[in-house]
């Protein structure tokens, strides 16, 4: 029997990676959703047997997702497929009714276990099967539908795994569990940094620690930009012995720019295939507006390819926003490792 795929996920070049992992003689029966909503759609019209689903999405995310599939009792079986590796979003998938998780970028020997384990597939079968049938012989395997990838879609998948590597690594050490926004790139200059982050439409004042990095045709900036009115919940998480006062704040920026950059950056890095080096962090400011903290951009007109991350700690009001800042210069070397991928 044919199995009917349904691959959900709002990143293009996430799709892309997650075909490639298929078995060429499931393409054929592949389709896509680019967001929960229009997953729903499918679903309900009793287009697919089989889905694999991220978590992150915008309109209705996977979670929303798979209440509604067990609220409506629609015959899928889901495999999710994210970035997200906390421990608890593992758990709360499958407390919904997902049957496996898959970390991303997707394992192409991973999803044929996954798929021989459930029955989907066994190895040669569907090729022999193939062999033996004159039509799809002289046809040849259908391969699904192209999928083009933009720079931007690619910065920002790349930068949803890093985020969950980096979120993954705050919730087993806080026993948190961190919300996974969308990241949000954006091509700004320098001078326009501060219209580009969403935390700069508040009256809210920040703190904020920036660290340089550097790789092999890639140059850039880290900024953790911390809310002030988180810092006293985040000091007592941490565990100092006193919560307040400017040094103290300090120490809590350092500390959460070491865990946050180190996993972010490295997660970006193990991706793009190069080691990055990274230089010493330094104290931006103290208790300012974000235009304020960012004043050291403002004088350059370089164009920027900026990626906004914010953290958010469940149940607790604490809020940063991290920011990288990859220069104009490394736009070749990105665009070379994209063609490479998509290829």
């Amino acid at each position: 029997m044919t199995t009917r795929i349904l691959i959900c996920d709002d990143s293009s070049l996430a799709r892309k990676q997650m075909t490639r992992a298929l078995p060429l003689p499931l393409h054929e029966h592949v389709i896509y959703a680019t967001n929960g909503q229009e997953a729903l759609t499918k679903l309900r019209a009793g287009e697919a047997d089989l889905m694999f689903l991220d978590l992150n999405m915008p309109e209705l995310d996977g979670y929303q997702v798979l209440e509604h599939i067990r609220q409506e009792d629609l015959p899928v079986l889901t495999i999710v497929v994210s970035g997200d590796i906390q421990p608890e979003a593992r758990e709360r998938v499958r407390k919904l009714g997902a049957i496996d998780f898959i970390k991303k970028p997707t394992d192409q020997d991973t999803v044929l276990d996954l798929l021989t384990r459930y029955g989907y597939y066994r190895p040669g079968e569907l090729e022999d099967l193939a062999r033996n049938d004159s039509s799809l012989r002289s046809a040849g395997f259908n391969e699904a539908p192209e999928i083009s990838v933009s720079l931007s879609d690619y910065l920002q998948e790349i930068a949803n795994v890093a985020m969950g590597r980096s979120s993954d690594l705050l919730a087993r050490l806080l026993r948190v569990f961190v919300r996974q926004p969308i990241p949000r790139v954006a091509f700004i200059a320098n001078s326009e940094l501060h219209m580009a982050i969403s935390a700069a439409r508040d009256t809210s004042t920040y703190s904020a620690v920036c660290q340089g990095f550097t790789g092999s045709g890639i140059a850039g900036e880290a900024l953790l930009l911390f809310a002030d009115a988180s810092f006293r919940d985040m000091a007592e998480m941490l565990h100092y012995d006193n919560v307040d006062g400017d040094a103290v704040h300090v120490e809590v920026l350092m500390d959460m720019s070491s865990i946050l950059f180190g996993a972010f950056l490295k997660g970006i890095g193990d991706q793009l295939d190069i080691k990055l080096g990274l230089s010493h962090p330094r104290v931006l400011g103290q208790h300012r507006q974000i235009s304020d903290l960012l004043e050291h951009h403002s004088g350059r007109e370089e164009k920027l390819l900026c990626i906004e991350i914010s953290y958010s700690l469940e149940e607790r009001d604490i809020h940063c926003d991290m920011l990288v800042l990859l220069t104009e210069n490394s736009i070749p070397f990105l665009e070379k490792r994209l063609q490479y991928l998509v290829d």
